[in-house]
């Protein structure tokens, strides 16, 4: 499949790709490709949608990449997990900005998810932003502070050494994981 030269990809030009097991997702018409995630990226993806459905009300819809999120023709992301209300979501993708919207980084995400997934979520209106990082393990969230105008203030969070008081998303191995 070829790909249009010297312009901007549009979500259709991504629709044409065939599935390979990649995760292809376009910020500002570039492309973004990433490698499918290992183990303790999927054991956290998977933890995390349990905790959320069982708190979710009956109005909101959790959801697991792949699932497409379409911002505008020529930005589409498919972040690992995502909130949003049921109205919302469509047959095939979502339209509108989600509540809540997780990545999970491993070594092949890490910087655009610090950097370019997090001012085009913050550009799109998404109110909350939350930042998982296994290895560490650690959560970043990012929050809206609308009284101070469009900006995301930050919290972080990071569990101790030793036993954890509650599940984490850590494997046993996911320290020496490749991603």
């Amino acid at each position: 499949m070829a790909l249009p030269w010297g312009a901007p990809l549009t979500v259709d030009d991504l629709r044409r790709i065939p599935d390979d097991g990649h995760r292809y997702e376009l910020v500002d018409g570039v492309l973004l490709v990433t490698p499918a995630p290992g183990t303790a990226h999927q054991t956290c993806v998977a933890m995390l949608v349990v905790a959320f459905v069982a708190a979710a009300p009956a109005t909101q819809l959790v959801l697991p990449a792949p699932y497409d999120w379409v911002v505008d023709p020529h930005t589409s992301f498919q972040p690992d997990v995502l909130v949003a209300h049921r109205v919302d979501v469509g047959e095939e993708r979502l339209e509108r900005a989600p509540l809540l919207v997780v990545e999970i980084h491993s070594p092949s995400t890490r910087l655009a998810d610090l950097t370019l997934k997090r001012a085009a979520y913050e550009a799109a209106g998404v109110p909350a932003y939350w930042l998982v990082d296994p290895a560490e393990p650690s959560l970043t969230v990012k929050m809206a502070a609308t009284w101070r105008g469009p900006r995301w203030l930050e919290m972080n969070a990071t569990t101790p050494p030793g036993p954890s008081p509650s599940p984490s998303c850590r494997t046993p191995s996911s320290a020496d994981e490749p991603d």
